[in-house]
């Protein structure tokens, strides 16, 4: 199944979840966004899944004029890793670490998966990180690895877009990575069911591919992070981990000269995950 949150067409401000059938993504209705599906009850959740599948497909969107916003707007936490992929800690010449680097972000750092994004003033050190996001369906604390996937809603495409100015300013990285509205979520949520592991992972800037991986190369994966977050807090239904990045990034291209490509105004970045879908991003 996957289920996308849409903005109202003649109200953008206004945002409706929607289960995809075909080409086409059915309303939700009494739902403003995924997170808000993701913490009803089973019963509302599965009566409201019934009404999408009994609605004429006349009042189906196409996804062709869909105008997708973030995924979950308001998660009560957005955990991130970084160092997860073998090949990105290698390119840093970092350790494989012993346990997961975490830091946050807020929902005022997420973005729609097809918005622009601002090249801020304050920072032109601008980076791709492609990454995969898990999504929190059942909440739960203390949360064995072996019963991870039973509180995993689904999963999405991610991008970790980093102010790397900010972030070299202190050894702690959370004032380069939670910047307003500069890490897009989506399109999709998609369950388990329909998710292969293995699934590769692709980033590309102005159509060149710069990051190309496959999430088996995750340090941590998805059961491991779920049950080591639990750990310290409870993990809420829309929750969102991004697991980390793989090998590719602007960090590690420095040219002959020293430059790095860092991403500016004009250019398009674009985040592919295989069964998840595609972010298209422009920055301004």
């Amino acid at each position: 199944m996957k289920l996308a949150t849409l903005r109202r067409p003649g109200a953008p401000e206004q945002t409706f979840a929607a289960v995809v059938h075909g080409d086409a993504a059915i309303e939700l209705a009494g739902f403003a966004d995924v997170g808000a599906f993701l913490a009803a009850t089973a019963e509302a959740r599965e009566a409201a899944l019934k009404d999408a599948r009994d609605e004429s497909f006349d009042s189906a969107v196409p996804l062709a004029e869909a105008t997708f916003a973030t995924l979950v707007p308001a998660p009560s936490k957005v955990f991130c890793i970084g160092l997860n992929y073998r090949n990105h800690i290698e390119e840093t010449g970092n350790e494989i670490p012993r346990y997961p680097t975490v830091f946050t972000k807020f929902a005022d750092s997420l973005t729609g998966p097809n918005d622009a994004i601002e090249v801020p003033g304050e920072d032109h050190r601008i980076d791709w990180e492609g990454e995969l996001a898990i999504v929190i369906g059942e909440p739960g604390r203390r949360i064995a690895e072996a019963d991870a996937h039973r509180h995993i809603a689904g999963f999405a495409v991610s991008n970790d877009v980093s102010m790397r100015g900010w972030q070299g300013r202190t050894t702690e990285w959370t004032q380069g990575k939670a910047w307003e509205a500069a890490t897009p979520v989506g399109p999709y949520l998609v369950t388990p069911d329909e998710f292969a592991e293995g699934a590769r992972i692709t980033t590309r800037v102005n159509g060149e591919v710069v990051q190309e991986d496959s999430t088996n190369d995750l340090v941590f994966p998805p059961a491991a992070l779920v049950s080591y977050l639990s750990t310290m807090v409870t993990l809420r239904p829309g929750d969102l981990i991004l697991t980390g990045t793989p090998a590719g990034v602007a960090l590690g291209r420095k040219d002959a000269d020293g430059k790095y490509p860092w991403l500016k105004p004009g250019d398009v970045l674009e985040t592919e995950i295989e069964g998840l879908g595609t972010q298209r991003n422009v920055f301004i």
